[in-house]
């Protein structure tokens, strides 16, 4: 298989960072998450590539390598669904499949919701599609002290990861969102103050791995990420009632933290969701965390591999 590299390809005025195995290929799978394109995604990239796709994965404007926008605070789910049309414009690719992580996940709905006919299939861990108006996540609904609520606060996250160094930060995510627990914070503690600095980083994240994952953070700060999902406006399907045609498929794991009031009804149910997404299904993996991906790549890669075998060329 041809190496893994990197490359910078403008888009929309900016250069987003991205990683692949350039080789001449019919079948994409376009890789959408916040930072570390090949980095959170190297299990699966390697096993997608080995199955004859020509894996990319970006950072998101604003994140790791990428470009920043000149007003980071105006930007929104919108900017990085279209950032993924446009790329996939610049690198001549008409269909593609989409994968998509955490807030990830949001634009890789909204991008078939839009221009399905660029979109042969969706993959989604961790963040099931958001309805127009309502949804499965509902403010009023978060205990107080809910980590989302607490951060989409300005200045509230700034001044809370400003007390330690960049490394700590992330250190401290990671082992905090590998929980079960939903993290809320009391009345008068920050979110990083749940982190107990004994805790030892989870067995599947080595130091290595955190030592690349927080130098991206160096290089971008967080004055983007907490725009872009936190602080930004609702998700804009230009229609109260989308249609996602392409076959998609949701993967949880049992032990992620995401069980607030709403969102687990929402994701156990499923009819909701399957009114917008209707060739939908949903797999629990049952150890699995908030970043099974990288816990548990065997089971994720064989999930996508078959999705693919079934919905591929």
């Amino acid at each position: 298989m041809e190496q893994i590299q990197h490359r910078n390809v403008e888009v929309r005025g900016l250069k987003l960072s991205c990683s692949g195995n350039w080789t001449r290929s019919e079948k994409w799978c376009f890789s959408c998450m916040g930072f570390q394109k090949y980095g959170t995604w190297r299990h699966q990239m390697l096993a997608v590539a080995n199955k004859g796709y020509r894996a990319i994965a970006i950072d998101f404007r604003g994140y790791g390598l990428s470009e920043q926008p000149v007003e980071p605070e105006k930007g929104t789910f919108k900017d990085l669904a279209d950032d993924v049309v446009a790329l996939l414009d610049s690198l001549g690719i008409n269909k593609t499949f989409l994968v998509g992580k955490d807030f990830g996940a949001l634009p890789a709905y909204l991008v078939p919701a839009l221009h399905p006919e660029r979109v042969s299939g969706i993959i989604t861990l961790g963040i099931p599609f958001i309805q127009p108006g309502l949804s499965g996540v509902q403010n009023h609904l978060f205990p107080n002290g809910f980590y989302i609520t607490r951060w989409q606060e300005p200045g509230r996250a700034e001044a809370d990861f400003g007390r330690f160094d960049v490394n700590t930060v992330i250190r401290n995510i990671y082992i905090l969102f590998s929980r079960s627990e939903v993290p809320v914070a009391a009345a008068d503690q920050e979110i990083t103050d749940l982190f107990d600095p004994a805790t030892p980083l989870p067995p599947w994240f080595s130091e290595e791995d955190l030592a690349v994952y927080s130098s991206l953070y160096e290089k971008s700060g967080f004055r983007f990420p907490l725009q872009v999902p936190y602080r930004t406006s609702a998700l804009d399907y230009s229609s109260t009632d989308p249609k996602i045609s392409s076959p998609s498929l949701l993967i949880m794991g049992e032990k992620d933290y995401l069980k607030f009031p709403g969102m687990e009804d929402y994701i156990r149910n499923g009819t909701a969701m399957k009114h917008f997404v209707p060739d939908l299904d949903i797999t629990f993996i049952a150890e699995g965390n908030h970043f099974v991906h990288e816990q548990l790549p065997d089971q994720v890669n064989q999930l996508i591999l078959s999705f693919l075998d079934k919905h591929g060329i």
